[in-house]
């Protein structure tokens, strides 16, 4: 066995850039108002609780929903996002902007006590040329690190482990009773 090839099926449908496979697509009872129902953010935002498992959703505020990012490039990324379709930073209101950044402050807190990270990288693309490979929907990348990791964008071929399943890591951080900001 070669101790330098990890199977990791969930990255596939990222590389070949096919949506990813899903028995049957969560359908929102109703819509938020100026929904794209292609969007999966959109999708996660409208849906009632029951789905957040399995459409990864850890919080929805009032302005916002945080969501586990299904090709992660570390443990414990996410992916912090407006309930609202919103392409750029000036589509957001004060409060909505407010919201969005306490709750990359809360996770970070959440991350580094129940996970224990040392660090993040917190990243936003505005537009598909900048990289956004959800152009229509604003989101922030909270991606934690660790002394010694390799996970995030390494520039030369390497070994990257992922040690928790998204399902595991949505249990850890829904059940995670942690002090507030």
């Amino acid at each position: 066995m070669n101790p330098d090839i990890l199977w990791a099926p969930w990255r596939l449908a990222y590389v070949q850039g096919a949506p990813a496979p899903r028995p049957q697509p969560v359908e929102p009872a109703t819509w938020r108002a100026g929904a794209d129902r292609t969007c999966f953010l959109c999708r996660a935002a409208s849906a009632s609780p029951e789905h957040d498992r399995e459409l990864g959703v850890v919080v929805r505020t009032g302005s916002s929903v945080v969501v586990l990012n299904r090709f992660p490039y570390a443990n414990g990324h996410l992916l912090v996002a407006p309930l609202d379709h919103r392409a750029t930073l000036a589509d957001l209101d004060r409060d909505q902007l407010l919201d969005l950044q306490e709750q990359l402050v809360v996770w970070c807190r959440r991350i580094e006590t129940g996970m224990e990270a040392h660090g993040f990288n917190i990243g936003l693309n505005v537009g598909a040329v900048a990289g956004a490979g959800l152009p229509g929907h604003l989101h922030w990348h909270l991606v934690p690190r660790w002394p010694g990791d390799v996970n995030f964008m390494p520039s030369v071929a390497g070994v990257k482990v992922l040690p928790q399943s998204l399902d595991a890591l949505w249990q850890q951080l829904r059940g995670a009773e942690l002090p507030r900001p």
